[in-house]
């Protein structure tokens, strides 16, 4: 079953990542879901598919109360980050979900209305939570044309989304990264893959090397920390992508 972690918590500022399920049906991708917390407030990232949403409910609750969260953010719009959305309605309709503003009309096949939406502009935004002001980051065509990193600049972490996402075999479970050399080549043939343009990929990592980031938590497998944050970003950088058009 998933479980919370407090990953980063200073005062009543807190990232709770509800993380890696090794018990989960074989035929669902595994996902991480990250709670921003500031004192009983909150925001949680690409909240999953419906399939999960009990489990990712039962794992939440204990750590912060449900009810506390009012904004969710949606990285893109495939339904392993955001086709809970009509459940999390049912259980609090007045949430707002901030995405692209490319998908305010894709995404409503899973639920809400023009009232749940908030479009994010290509270029990015600043969404409040709580004090907090978090950066909305763009990282477009990586993999998809209107897709957004979620910054935390006094916490110093990055949601990154699918960047950084690795297929990890099941005796694999740790939450961090224990051995970047190891843990890399799970990522590999995903990035090679699902990311299709090489300039995208450019433009984010001179974009992700300028920020302050002690760690960089992916929407699917274990959080990079420290200086694998680093090695990530150089790997990255170096990595061709697009094998889907050879």
């Amino acid at each position: 079953m998933k479980k919370a972690t407090i990953i980063y918590q200073s005062g009543q500022h807190q990232w709770i990542a509800v993380a890696r399920d090794p018990e989960r049906p074989n035929y669902l991708i595994d996902t991480n879901e990250y709670l921003i917390t500031d004192g009983n407030t909150a925001l949680l990232t690409d909240p999953g598919g419906s399939e999960i949403f009990s489990m990712v409910f039962a794992a939440i609750c204990e750590a912060f109360d449900p009810a506390d969260i009012g904004v969710l953010f949606a990285s893109h719009q495939d339904p392993d980050i955001i086709s809970s959305l009509s459940l999390w309605l049912d259980f609090n309709p007045e949430l707002k979900c901030h995405l692209s503003r490319l998908w305010t009309t894709f995404v409503p096949h899973f639920g809400g209305t023009d009232e749940t939406f908030i479009g994010i502009p290509d270029e990015g935004s600043t969404i409040a939570v709580g004090k907090l002001k978090l950066q909305a980051v763009p990282a477009h065509y990586l993999h998809s044309s209107g897709n957004f990193h979620l910054y935390d600049e006094a916490a110093r972490l990055l949601f990154s989304g699918d960047i950084g996402a690795a297929m990890l075999p099941d005796d694999m479970n740790d939450l961090f990264v224990k051995d970047f050399d190891r843990h890399i080549q799970y990522a590999e043939g995903f990035h090679r893959r699902f990311m299709g343009s090489p300039e995208a990929k450019r433009l984010w990592c001179e974009r992700a090397a300028a920020m302050e980031i002690d760690m960089l938590c992916p929407q699917h497998g274990a959080v990079y920390q420290g200086a694998d944050v680093e090695r990530f970003i150089n790997w990255f950088s170096e990595l061709q992508v697009g094998s889907g058009l050879i």
